[in-house]
């Protein structure tokens, strides 16, 4: 059985306090290790290390650009000990990436046990026009060996549904989904995200800030579309063991054992035409072994 155990740490950031951040960061993972040591993998909201506020508490002028940080740089290096201290995948949440060419990106990085940078993920899709943060252009998977294939989103991508689509046909068995809501929508979140794991047949681990940064509700979901935990609006960790083979059998046999949407992409979809896209679907290679 291939198994993957997660703490998704539902908690809020210090307000615009960087090093206050990194100190509650490090503490809730060294945490998780010491009171959950079967756990692999942790995950942290949205731009938890970047110190963002609450919603309506005014930011200090040009915050976002004075917490840029080179990926790889000073940040990475903190992480990447911290990871290899505990033994731990980190998801930290996101952070502001200052690139090469000086924008600025949302972006979610994946760090291994062994201190690398697994991936780097710029948010798509930003939450314009509120987030002025600059679009990236890809979508990104990275291994965790002897497991499966993880994929990278961030809260408003989930609105999109190429955004999961996407990363299921580059093989994602799990999508890691942090999030910084604070407003009401936050139920037609949780709506997308069932129905994204629902119609690629795998997990979304959707974590969102606690109160006051964010409403919480965080939620893992199943390759069903079956909510296995929520949470509420405090700070609380859930904490659970994803049967990664349990998306084998839900794309072989059909999600409630009668929908296998893959297979029949994998028998049509060439035919279909998708002007919006400038072609058709094209069948990922990973299909073949649940047709």
């Amino acid at each position: 059985m291939r198994t993957l155990a997660v703490a998704a740490v539902q908690t809020a950031p210090v307000p615009y306090d960087t090093e206050a951040s990194w100190q509650r960061f490090a503490q809730r993972v060294r945490s998780v290790r010491a009171l959950f040591p079967h756990v692999e993998l942790v995950v942290v909201p949205e731009l938890f290390l970047a110190a963002e506020g609450p919603l309506l508490e005014p930011a200090p002028e040009g915050w976002m650009e004075s917490v840029a940080q080179p990926v790889p740089g000073p940040l990475t290096d903190r992480l990447a000990g911290l990871a290899r201290e505990t033994g731990l995948w980190l998801v930290p949440g996101t952070v502001f990436e200052r690139a090469e060419d000086g924008r600025v990106h949302n972006t979610a990085l994946a760090i291994s046990p062994q201190g690398e940078i697994a991936a780097r993920y710029r948010k798509v899709f930003p939450w314009q026009p509120y987030e002025q943060a600059a679009p990236g252009q890809e979508f990104t998977v990275f291994d965790i060996p002897g497991k499966g294939r993880i994929g990278l989103a961030i809260c408003y991508d989930g609105s999109f549904p190429e955004t999961v689509r996407q990363l299921a046909w580059l093989g994602a068995e799990v999508v890691i989904q942090p999030t910084l809501t604070t407003t009401r929508d936050r139920e037609m979140e949780l709506v997308c995200a069932r129905a994204n794991a629902w119609t690629n047949q795998l997990y979304v681990v959707n974590l969102n800030a606690s109160d006051p940064a964010g409403v919480g509700q965080s939620a893992i979901v199943d390759p069903e579309g079956i909510i296995r935990q929520q949470a509420g609006s405090g700070e609380e960790v859930l904490v659970d063991v994803l049967d990664l083979d349990a998306v084998d059998r839900v794309r072989r046999h059909g999600s409630a054992g009668i929908n296998r949407p893959w297979a029949q992409l994998a028998r049509y979809g060439e035919g279909v035409r998708l002007p919006m896209y400038g072609g058709g679907f094209k069948v990922p290679e990973w299909v073949a072994r649940h047709d």
